[in-house]
């Protein structure tokens, strides 16, 4: 399946799709989740920064090089350690996955919710702060973390297989 399909499937049956890309994962494979969907993260910033800019008179474009520097270079080293972190818990809780599985999961989970990140960035530009923003924030929240949890949990089963 295309990345496209995966991520629509996944709001249908997280659990279901990850077994399959962990299944087909590689540590390359899992980067580029993770590098694609910081990528995304940055992209949904982008209409709040030109807002944020309009409205206090400041250049776009440092803005966007701080965004930027921050999404994609220390965000993926953050992500990393995350994930080692949710294994460590999850093995202290009995998983019996590996650290490569825990990172595949929170890298999909944050690749997987990023339609929801790219309308929250919308609107942040287009309306601002407020409820519809807040709301929106709450449910990419919802949905990240549900994707991560049901991953992390196949990640987890995953281990009794072997």
């Amino acid at each position: 399946m295309t990345i496209s399909r995966d991520i629509v499937a996944t709001y249908r049956g997280p659990g279901t799709v990850f077994r399959r890309i962990l299944a087909a994962a590689t540590e390359a494979r899992a980067l580029v989740y993770l590098m694609a969907g910081c990528g995304l993260v940055f992209v949904a910033q982008l209409p709040r920064l030109a807002r944020q800019a309009h409205l206090t008179g400041e250049d776009l474009n440092p803005l966007m090089g701080g965004s930027l520097m921050a999404w994609l270079f220390i965000a993926p080293l953050i992500f990393y350690l995350i994930a080692t972190l949710s294994h460590v818990v999850a093995k202290v809780l009995g998983g019996q996955g590996d650290f490569f599985g825990a990172r595949v999961a929170l890298f999909w989970a944050l690749l997987a919710s990023s339609p929801l990140m790219l309308l929250n960035g919308l609107v942040a530009g287009f309306i601002g702060p407020g409820t519809p923003l807040q709301l929106v924030g709450i449910a990419w929240l919802a949905v990240f973390l549900w994707f991560w949890f049901a991953g992390l949990r196949q990640a987890e089963r995953a281990g009794e297989a072997k």
